[in-house]
């Protein structure tokens, strides 16, 4: 194994001891080889390629930052194909909790992710991704009155279909 150094600020530090004791581990150095691999094969598999996902985008921010609230609806809205939902909460008097939930190629997907989590004023951001195969598929309504559902008997329409990738459950 190699050595090296690194230098981190003393609430981090607090935190990984915190989390070596929380966890169990003998020390430091196995604690952070542990996150590293986590990290390091999420990055090789479900969040990477050009393949498809679902995600879960949190996010905590100074909603009296300037300008931040609308930049962040603007993110979200000149990227309406990807986003599902947004949930938005108030934390206390000045920052908010938004989750949005997103779908489409993960490299779109990790994009906007990045877009919105870089703005200045949101101090914390993490994205979930789930590896997912979307796929639309047309079918028809047969035996439905003319107007039930916006088209008449007969007309086919739409539906996405989204399954998620096998041997991505967790462990």
């Amino acid at each position: 194994m190699d050595r090296i150094t690194i230098t981190i600020e003393p609430e981090l530090l607090a935190g990984l001891d915190a989390f070596v004791e929380a966890k169990g581990y003998a020390g430091r150095s196995e604690a952070l080889r542990d996150l590293l691999r986590e990290r390091l094969k999420a990055e090789s598999t479900g969040q990477g390629g050009d393949g498809q996902c679902l995600a879960a985008l949190t996010y905590v921010y100074d909603h009296h930052k300037r300008q931040l609230s609308n930049r962040l609806t603007d993110l979200h809205h000149d990227h309406h194909d990807l986003t599902i939902a947004t949930m938005h909460v108030h934390l206390d008097h000045e920052s908010c909790l938004e989750v949005a939930v997103l779908r489409g190629a993960v490299e779109q997907v990790r994009k906007l992710s990045e877009s919105v989590i870089s703005q200045h004023g949101v101090r914390y951001g993490h994205t979930h991704f789930v590896p997912a195969n979307i796929a639309v598929q047309a079918h028809h309504h047969h035996g439905e009155p003319a107007g039930d559902h916006g088209h008449s008997h007969g007309e086919g329409h739409a539906h996405e279909h989204i399954r998620t990738l096998v041997g991505t459950q967790k462990s």
